[in-house]
């Protein structure tokens, strides 16, 4: 089976983040990953990226957390992009719309959620809600979509057991697709989740019409060289 990271933050553009793009590689290609999907939080979220800035010069500036991990990795690791959309912390992962769309369309920034997932759905895009339950001191409430989005994450190796079983639940009543993911931040992480194929994955857009047609597993490791 070929495993992938399916949630990743880099201290380059994830102001939340501590993962320096070096470490993303040495850390995946030791566990033997295939791939990971660098899925830093967008503008509209936790970013390092000045938003003074012109819109495309905030887009570029947001694809150097990727780009910087794919250069690094060269043919040890297959890097795909993917990204962290944000609405008063709730969030999505956003999968199969690359730089060149984001550059191409502004407008998202003035879009509303439901809105903008619509659009990006359209547009070949696929969205999963993630960590749909968590719970924090600076979200005042939970928000789930259903009808608007792909799917749910429903294994964040770094949200608790109760928030992961509520999403899972929820997503089996609904008929929702499932993936699962680490939402990694650093180096030390002591437990990891994510998706495994029976066949290497080709590109984003593979991976989204896999995810769409319910294909891969959900799978949880834990790196031998931090666990206690």
């Amino acid at each position: 089976m070929y495993r992938y990271e399916t949630h990743l933050h880099t201290a380059t553009v994830s102001a939340c983040s501590y993962f320096q793009p070096q470490q993303v590689v040495d850390k995946f290609v030791r566990l033997d990953y295939r791939g990971v999907f660098v899925t830093d939080h967008f503008l509209n979220g936790n970013t390092t990226v000045n938003k003074a800035l012109p819109y495309a010069e905030q887009i570029e500036k947001y694809c150097e957390g990727y780009e910087s991990v794919k250069a690094l990795a060269g043919d040890k690791l297959d890097v795909f992009f993917g990204f962290e959309y944000s609405y008063f912390g709730t969030d999505f992962l956003v999968y199969g719309l690359g730089k060149e769309w984001l550059l191409s369309h502004p407008e998202i920034m003035d879009m509303r959620p439901k809105e903008f997932f619509q659009f990006a759905r359209k547009e070949g895009g696929v969205v999963i809600q993630a960590h749909p339950f968590r719970q924090d001191f600076y979200i005042d409430h939970v928000r789930l979509f259903t009808s608007d989005v792909d799917g749910f994450e429903v294994l964040n190796i770094s949200r608790r057991e109760i928030e992961n079983r509520a999403a899972k639940a929820y997503a089996d009543i609904y008929g929702l697709r499932q993936t699962a993911g680490s939402d990694i931040h650093g180096i030390g992480h002591k437990e990891l989740a994510g998706m495994e194929f029976k066949t290497p994955l080709k590109s984003e857009k593979d991976y989204c019409g896999r995810i769409l047609r319910g294909e891969g597993n959900i799978f949880s490791i834990a790196d031998k060289k931090y666990a206690q």
